[in-house]
């Protein structure tokens, strides 16, 4: 039987000041193998986000199937007051992790990322410069790629390709590229062509790369609304971050961009001894926390998603063609060839 009436309903949610939420899916289900020194990874991962974001920022971590002592160190956290939420379930995969990280919240900005990244000082502040700037930007990567330019963006190559604003530029920090690389057990994943220039967007402002990865990556709020995918049939690739991180982005008529520097390390699944030096050097946060200007409506179309993003997507892609665009876009012959 029921005595009372609960006080709670009928009740308003009391309001909050968070603003921009940051998701990260954790599985470690043990500390062998590919896993062994994956729990320091995560604390490094972790103790850098904690330094490096402001007070408006609502942490959600999902248990994505993780042992009992990586367990008890994410209660440990939530605990003392360092993250917000942990959500607890057996391994579905990242995707399906996300998912449930962003049900039952309303926050502007959504930080998606792995747990194996280090996050540098002012990698906020620099993304929402970008969103500032370039406002049909949908998503925001802080570790800018000079291999991402053709990867869902043809909307940017179609909207801004007889732009001046749309041009090669100098690679800002070409060490910061031959890190990832190097994170990713591929020393060669950027040849010389892509550690010299990059694609950019300018305005009188600023400059964004064009293109975004997907291991730490921003998004607005508008990217995961009205979308059908309820759950993804992957654990980990396939078709999942296409479906859930890069289409809905240019299905809403939004860009793809990173930081013109770089503002995180991607850190794989083995320690060494520069992660620890670079986390100790972090500067503990005192960005203003201010929330960032209201993003405009951004209004499209099917018709308009299937000219930019199919028809003039394959068009673009063709190689004699695609040589012509990248080198009409500041490339010499030599580098085109390369890229």
């Amino acid at each position: 039987m029921r005595v009372g009436f609960n006080p709670n309903k009928d009740k308003h949610r009391e309001p909050n000041d968070f603003f921009h939420q940051v998701i990260i899916p954790i599985y470690i289900p043990n500390f062998n193998g590919y896993f062994t020194e994956s729990f320091q990874i995560l604390k490094y991962c972790l103790e850098s986000l904690l330094k490096t974001t402001h007070s408006k920022t609502f942490i959600t971590l999902v248990n994505n199937g993780s042992c009992g002592d990586v367990v008890d160190y994410l209660e440990e956290l939530y605990r003392n007051g360092k993250i917000h939420e942990i959500i607890h379930t057996t391994n579905v995969g990242k995707l399906n992790a996300v998912l449930k990280g962003i049900s039952g919240h309303d926050f502007s900005l959504i930080t998606v990322s792995d747990s194996d990244v280090l996050f540098l000082n002012d990698w906020q502040k620099e993304t929402y410069k970008v969103f500032e700037n370039f406002p049909k930007t949908g998503a925001v990567c802080p570790t800018p790629s000079s291999r991402s330019l053709k990867n869902y963006t043809s909307n940017i190559w179609f909207e801004l390709f007889f732009s001046k604003s749309l041009f090669f530029s100098k690679v800002k920090n070409p060490k910061a590229l031959k890190a990832f690389a190097e994170s990713v057990g591929n020393s060669r994943f950027y040849n010389e062509a892509h550690l010299e220039k990059y694609l950019t967007v300018s305005n009188k402002n600023s400059t964004a790369v064009v293109g975004a990865g997907h291991f730490v990556t921003t998004y607005r709020k508008e990217v995961f609304e009205k979308n059908n995918l309820k759950y993804s049939d992957f654990v980990l690739g396939g078709e999942s971050e296409k479906k859930l991180l890069d289409l809905p982005v240019i299905r809403k008529g939004m860009w793809r961009l990173s930081t013109e520097d770089n503002f995180a390390y991607h850190l794989g699944n083995v320690e060494e001894q520069w992660m620890k030096e670079t986390l100790d050097a972090l500067k503990s946060n005192n960005y203003v926390n201010e929330e960032p200007i209201i993003l405009k409506n951004i209004r499209t179309s099917k018709f308009e998603f299937f000219i930019k993003n199919t028809i003039f997507s394959r068009i673009i892609a063709q190689k004699k063609i695609w040589r012509y665009c990248i080198k009409y876009k500041g490339l010499s012959s030599k580098e085109a060839a390369k890229y």
